[in-house]
């Protein structure tokens, strides 16, 4: 007799967090109008209508059936004519940024088109969820609207995702550089640190920082309470410099982030300093 089983085996995540915040139907032409800062990251579905979304000073022209994603800290607003409405998910957490990565999703690779299909999906369970579910109803919808990313127009062979990928594979690499890695690409400096400050909004050597301080953070997360040990495995080669980067990143020093640590605090949620803005 013959058995037609198929068994895909999953690797286990480690401490992965993900939150859900909420799971909106947006008709509300005023509110979508209204500039607001998103306090945490937002993916839209568009399910009636056209028009252009603003994050920041970016333009993103949606229609129905449009996928786009918004990110932590930006001012967004909805411009149109004819009628609209769209359904949103607001989540954060390092699941979260895992699959950013893994679906190469960021400032420069927000939009993705013809997800009509999910309308139906996300209408149903969103009308269906009460508040006991509607947790698992925009987690799970999450996570299935990211799974059908598999066969979508990502682009991995742009220069600005070649060096993305590099840095956050190599970033604790204390011989990684602007130099270095515009080498084994074959580009040039100038050209590609303006591009990637232009597509990402942030600068090579501040993001390959921010990148070596996250996972600084994962270390301390861990156990590992020698500051010194930490810095060299994240990619620094001076305890000093990274303790300094970490307060102007984190908003503490090491050893007060190690300290807060018995006391029952939960790391994951400390937010990292926005540069930027200090705040």
């Amino acid at each position: 007799m013959k058995y037609n089983n198929i068994c895909k085996f999953i690797i286990p995540a480690q401490q992965k967090t993900f939150s859900v915040y909420c799971f909106v139907l947006e008709t509300d032409p005023n509110v979508m109008r209204c500039p607001s800062l998103l306090k945490s990251n937002r993916v839209m579905l568009v399910s009636r209508g056209e028009g252009v979304f603003h994050f920041d000073e970016t333009k993103i022209p949606f229609s129905s059936g449009s996928l786009v994603f918004g990110f932590k800290e930006e001012t967004f607003w909805a411009e149109f004519e004819s009628e609209c409405e769209y359904l949103y998910i607001h989540f954060e957490g390092n699941r979260a940024d895992d699959l950013f990565r893994r679906f190469h999703i960021r400032k420069s690779n927000r939009y993705f088109s013809n997800f009509d299909g999910l309308v139906p999906l996300w209408r149903d369970s969103l009308s269906r969820a009460d508040q006991q579910t509607v947790d698992l109803a925009s987690e799970s919808i999450l996570l299935y609207t990211f799974s059908r990313l598999t066969g979508s127009s990502v682009r991995r062979d742009s220069p600005v995702n070649k060096l993305i990928e590099l840095l956050e594979t190599r970033f604790n690499d204390p011989e990684v550089s602007i130099a270095s890695i515009s080498k084994e690409l074959c580009y040039n400096p100038k050209y590609i640190s303006h591009l990637f400050k232009e597509q990402m909004g942030v600068g090579i050597t501040e993001y390959l920082r921010t990148l070596r301080i996250k996972y600084a953070v994962s270390l301390f997360e861990h156990g590992i309470d020698s500051v010194k040990n930490v810095a060299l495995l994240s990619g620094f080669t001076d305890p000093l410099y990274f303790s300094t980067v970490f307060k102007k990143i984190v908003g503490v020093s090491p050893k007060e982030y190690i300290n807060c640590l018995p006391n029952g605090s939960n790391p994951s949620t400390i937010p990292l300093k926005d540069e930027k803005t200090g705040t």
